[in-house]
C-alpha cells in the first residue's frame, strides 16, 4: 500500500493552491477619510482654534442674553400699562356712576330754584374726568414709546441670532468685520415718517372714547339737576 500511495501521489490543483487577493479600492477609503476630515474641519472646531471668531461668539451670545433680559423687562412694564389704563378706565366708569347716582337722589330733594347752580356738578365732572383722562393719556403715551422699544430690540435680536447661525455655519470663514443691521432699521431710516391719522386714532382709542362720554356727561347733569 505504502507503494503505492508513493507511486501515486495527491495533486493539488493550481485551482486550490492559488490564494485571491481582493485590492482595495480608493473609493471606499474616501468615505473614511472625508469623515475623518470632516470631524477635524467641522465650523465650530475652526472657531475653538480661532481666537477672534471664539471671542466674537461670546460676545455676540452675551449680547444675546442682554437683548432677552430687555425683552422681558419691558414685556412687563408693557402689561402692567395695560392694567393701570383698564384700572383708570374702571375708575373712570365707577366714579360717574356713584357721582350721578347721588347727583339724581339729591335733586329730588332739592327746590326748583337750584337748577341756576347745575354747572357746580357739572364742572365737578369735568374736572375729575379731565383728570382721569390726562392719566390715562400720559399712560398710552408710555405705552405707544415702550412698544416701539420693544419692536426694536426684538428686531435687533432677530438680526444677532442670524448672525451667529451664520458664524457657527461658516466658521473661521466667517467675515470678522460683519454686524448685525436690522432691515427694519433701514427702511425707518429711508423712508420718512409721516403722520397717519387713522394709526393716531387707534393708539388714542380710548381717550377719544373717555372724552367723548366727558362731553356728553357735562350736559347731563344739567339735566338732572333742572328735571
Amino acid at each position: 500500500m505504502e507503494e503505492e500511495n508513493s507511486k501515486n501521489p495527491i495533486k493539488i490543483s493550481p485551482l486550490e493552491s492559488h490564494i485571491v487577493e481582493i485590492p482595495v479600492d480608493e473609493e471606499h477609503q474616501k468615505p473614511h477619510l472625508s469623515a475623518t476630515a470632516s470631524s477635524t474641519q467641522h465650523p465650530l472646531h475652526e472657531i475653538s482654534e480661532s481666537p477672534g471668531h471664539l471671542l466674537l461668539l461670546k460676545l455676540w451670545q452675551r449680547e444675546e442674553d442682554l437683548f432677552a433680559h430687555r425683552i422681558a423687562i419691558k414685556e412687563t412694564r408693557i402689561d402692567t400699562t395695560r392694567r393701570e389704563v383698564f384700572q383708570l378706565c374702571l375708575f373712570f366708569f365707577a366714579f360717574h356712576g356713584f357721582f350721578f347716582t347721588l347727583l339724581f337722589t339729591s335733586s329730588i330733594h332739592l327746590e326748583n330754584s337750584s337748577c341756576k347752580k347745575w354747572w357746580v356738578p357739572s364742572c365737578l365732572s369735568l374736572i375729575a374726568s379731565l383728570v382721569t383722562i390726562c392719566s390715562v393719556q400720559y399712560k398710552l403715551f408710555r405705552y405707544s414709546k415702550v412698544l416701539k422699544q420693544l419692536q426694536r430690540e426684538r428686531s435687533d435680536s432677530r438680526a444677532l441670532v442670524r448672525c451667529i447661525q451664520e458664524l457657527r455655519m461658516k466658521g473661521a470663514s466667517f467675515d470678522l468685520s460683519k454686524e448685525p443691521h436690522s432691515s427694519k432699521r433701514f427702511k425707518s431710516s429711508s423712508v420718512e415718517v409721516k403722520l397717519n391719522p387713522i394709526r393716531w386714532c387707534s393708539q388714542n382709542l380710548v381717550t377719544i372714547l373717555l372724552l367723548i362720554v366727558t362731553g356728553l356727561i357735562f350736559p347731563a347733569c344739567k339735566f338732572i339737576v333742572c328735571g
